[in-house]
């Protein structure tokens, strides 16, 4: 009797540690099937008018994830706006997709009169990898009361939202941490469609932008300059219609 609780106590032994094994084995297969997605977002150009240039890596290798639409949600400040005329301009010469919420947005108002922005942008495939989607994003700075001292305010950037819609499983979107929200379909398709919310590792830090502010004791002087400028060239303009118009009365007969 002893010889065989032996026996069974091996055989228990030895099965709980190929369970082990087979559980650790595969967690570390679990844990490389699901990549973190990474994004890069890098800001081009110079001044008022820059562009926002953003890169989301997924690091799956499926197939099925070329039945995948990657967007992303950009929650922009009261500093910074998009100009809705440019960016229809750029859907028509297919470089950008993207949808604003709201729909109108007034480019003349100045940064302490304005209200935030959300944009909705349809990211397209990178060529340069395969599991990679970019998009580029015109955005302006608005202008900013004047200050004490500095010469500039600063326009932070929140972390854009990553949006995924696929219409394929794969495994990769099985163990990636997501939540699910409804947006536009596409530009074209204003459709709502469920997306994955997920979460990812962001490469670089905050974006900020550096934007120009006047000061406030240059005031009198922009305003003098201002003035003289404006009664030099309308006093201009009304000396060349003096000069080289054509005036004619005109009799109303009744």
């Amino acid at each position: 009797m002893q010889w065989m609780e032996r026996v069974f106590l091996w055989k228990s032994i030895l099965t709980f540690r190929v369970s082990l094994l087979v559980c650790t084995a595969g967690n570390l297969c679990a844990q490389a099937t699901c990549p973190d997605i990474t994004v890069t977002q890098q800001l081009l150009k110079e001044g008022f008018h820059r562009d926002l240039l953003t890169k989301v890596e997924l690091g799956a290798g499926d197939e099925a994830i070329g039945s995948c639409t990657v967007a992303i949600k950009e929650h922009l400040p009261t500093g910074l706006y998009v100009d809705p005329y440019e960016l229809a301009s750029l859907q028509q010469h297919n470089l950008t997709e993207a949808l604003m919420i709201p729909d109108t947005v007034d480019v003349e108002s100045p940064e302490y009169l304005a209200t935030d922005l959300a944009i909705v942008v349809y990211m397209k495939p990178d060529p340069q990898c395969a599991c990679c989607f970019k998009a580029m994003l015109p955005v302006h700075c608005r202008y900013h009361r004047p200050t004490e001292e500095d010469g500039e305010a600063l326009a932070f950037l929140k972390s854009p939202e990553i949006l995924i819609h696929c219409h394929k499983s794969f495994l990769s979107v099985e163990c990636w941490k997501y939540s699910e929200v409804e947006a536009p379909c596409s530009v074209r398709n204003r459709h709502t469609c469920h997306w994955n919310k997920v979460k990812y590792k962001h490469v670089n830090k905050e974006v900020i932008l550096q934007v120009p502010v006047g000061l406030k004791q240059h005031g009198a002087l922009v305003c003098a300059v201002t003035l003289l400028t404006t009664v030099l060239c309308s006093s201009l303009v009304l000396a060349a219609v003096c000069k080289y118009g054509h005036f004619s009365l005109v009799h109303c007969s009744e």
